[in-house]
């Protein structure tokens, strides 16, 4: 411890005689001198230091200027090269922009004769299509007969073989072997000849009669006219001039009056065989060895007496239509002083009515059985029938023809060709049934739920293909299937309704064979008296009675004229 505070002493006392020495130097000016010296040494240094600097600085300034101006030399070049790059490449870009301009106006032409291609392509395809289209429909239209529309058989193409719903066999035409067959019909004898029997038969002991008489018959008819005259002595009164004689038996009022068989004769020709008056005249002129003259007024007029004598027959047909069951209706046309008309024809298995109207639709169901009938009406899809009746049956023969149709016209399309299967199916079932026993409910809903999967299917098929504007009538067929379902299918939930309306198609064609006979009535009148007459004479033969015989009593019978009041 006292060595250390006897550093610490000795170290102040140096520090002290240091600091006196050099203040004395101060204090002489020698200190002064040397630090001036020293300064002045201290200000050359730096000075050439400095000077160096500057030199070094300004020879820096001399490169920077030479620098700048190789600088400047460098981008002038730079900018003359830069300048004739550029240039280069206006001249360029400007030949680009040509180019481009020229492209752009070939691009436009190019674009306006594409857009013209596409608008001839365009029109083309839809020329196309339009022609497809009319081929499609003149196609269809040319297919269609009997079998697959509703046109008449008679208007099917003669080069087409005519079908028919049995299944073809290897049997020749006409009675096979073991066959009974049909024989020709025994008649009555009017009188009897007995051949003589030959002597080498007769006489001979190789032969003995058998007790068989073999029979052949001649039949033959004969025409002769039976000419009834009554004569009566005439009075005459001498007071009063009148004149009386005895009465004549009723219907005799002309000079020459026809019996019944002979109006009946003229009017079966004219009006059930469809002959011309003229023709009918001459054949009863003919077989009567030129004898009878009928007049062509009297043969025009055989149809309205006809017609007016029947009022009983035609309220019977009336009556019985309106309380049948089931009852057929159809409009068919006609031709009636050059303008159409309409037969509303109404039908069931006894009794037909053939009523004239003027038009078809609620005008022509007026006054008919049908207007206020409650039964069940069979149709072809007029949709005025909807308005009358209880419960209604579409036809289906109807139906299987415009399938048919559609599977020729949409062979792409399966839904048409399952829906005629189906049907035929349906009506197989109902042919194989008794209508008296009760309907099998499970049969008939497993029938529904395959006729509403068919038309699901249709409804997908044209969702995917739809139909054109040229054949539209597949689709439409599917629509009304389903929409009218329940008229479709009633006769498999009711076996005593008929599938079809064929009735009212077959009475129709009695008509339309007496309108191709005369292509036009006269007058209404006459097309109202036809329809009647036509009505009544359809019934008796559905009664199975003798057309000839019935219709002369029709002819027998006496109009009385209204009395006068």
């Amino acid at each position: 411890m006292m060595r250390a505070g006897f550093e610490y002493t000795t170290n102040l006392q140096y520090k002290v005689k240091h600091l006196s020495d050099e203040l004395e130097s101060f204090k002489s000016g020698e200190k002064y001198t040397k630090l001036e010296k020293d300064h002045k040494d201290q200000r050359a240094f730096y000075e050439r230091k400095l000077k160096a600097k500057d030199n070094e600085i300004a020879q820096l300034h001399k490169q920077l200027k030479e620098n700048r101006k190789n600088d400047q030399q460098v981008m002038e070049d730079l900018e003359a090269e830069k300048q004739t790059i550029v240039a280069m490449y206006e001249k360029k870009l400007a030949k680009v922009e040509n180019e481009k301009w020229k492209l752009a106006q070939e691009k436009d032409t190019l674009k306006d004769k594409v857009k013209e291609l596409r608008t001839l392509r365009y029109t083309i395809e839809s020329e196309l299509e339009e022609e497809k289209g009319k081929n499609q429909t003149l196609i269809a239209e040319k297919n269609r007969d009997s079998t697959n529309s509703s046109n008449p058989s008679s208007k099917n193409d003669s080069d087409k073989p005519v079908q028919n719903n049995r299944p073809e066999t290897d049997r020749k035409p006409g009675g096979q072997k073991g066959s009974k067959g049909n024989r020709r019909k025994q008649y009555e004898p009017t009188h009897v000849i007995i051949l003589p029997e030959p002597e080498e038969f007769a006489q001979s002991e190789n032969y003995n009669k058998t007790g068989r008489i073999i029979k052949k018959q001649q039949v033959d008819i004969e025409v002769s006219l039976v000419i009834s005259e009554y004569q009566a002595t005439e009075y005459r009164n001498k007071k009063t001039g009148q004149r009386v004689h005895a009465q004549f038996p009723n219907g005799l009022v002309n000079e020459v009056t026809y019996n019944s068989n002979i109006k009946a004769m003229a009017f079966l020709l004219n009006n059930r065989c469809n002959i011309s008056i003229d023709k009918t005249r001459d054949f009863l002129s003919e077989i009567t060895s030129n004898e009878l003259k009928l007049s062509k007024g009297l043969i025009s007029g055989l149809c309205k007496e006809f017609s007016k004598k029947s009022q009983k027959e035609q309220t019977e047909a009336f009556n019985n239509l309106q309380a049948g069951p089931v009852q057929h209706v159809d409009f068919t046309n006609s031709r009636v002083n050059g303008k159409n008309m309409q037969v509303f024809v109404c039908a069931n298995d006894n009794y037909t009515l053939y009523l004239a109207r003027e038009k078809k639709g609620h005008e022509g169901v007026k006054g008919s059985p049908a207007e206020i009938y409650y039964g069940i009406l069979i149709h072809d899809h007029d949709k005025t029938f909807y308005h009358y009746g209880k419960l209604h049956q579409e036809c289906l023969s109807h139906v299987l023809r415009y399938l048919k149709d559609s599977m020729e016209n949409e062979p792409n399309l399966n839904w048409s060709t399952q829906m005629h299967e189906l049907l035929q199916a349906m009506i197989h079932y109902q042919k194989g049934i008794d209508p008296e026993d009760p309907v099998d409910e499970e049969k008939v809903k497993w029938f529904e739920n395959i006729y509403d999967a068919i038309l699901e299917l249709a409804k997908q098929e044209y969702e995917y293909e739809p139909p054109t504007s040229y054949y539209r009538e597949g689709f439409n067929l599917s629509k009304k299937l389903r929409e009218y379902k329940e008229a479709h299918l009633l006769f498999l939930h009711m076996p005593q309704v008929p599938y079809d309306n064929n009735l009212c198609e077959r009475e129709a064609r009695n008509f339309k064979r007496k309108q191709k006979q005369m292509m036009t009535f006269r007058s209404f009148e006459n097309f109202d008296y036809f329809c009647n007459s036509l009505s009544v004479m359809n019934n008796f033969r559905n009664q199975k009675r003798n057309l000839y015989d019935s219709v002369s009593e029709i002819f027998d019978r006496i109009i009385k004229k209204p009395q006068k009041a």
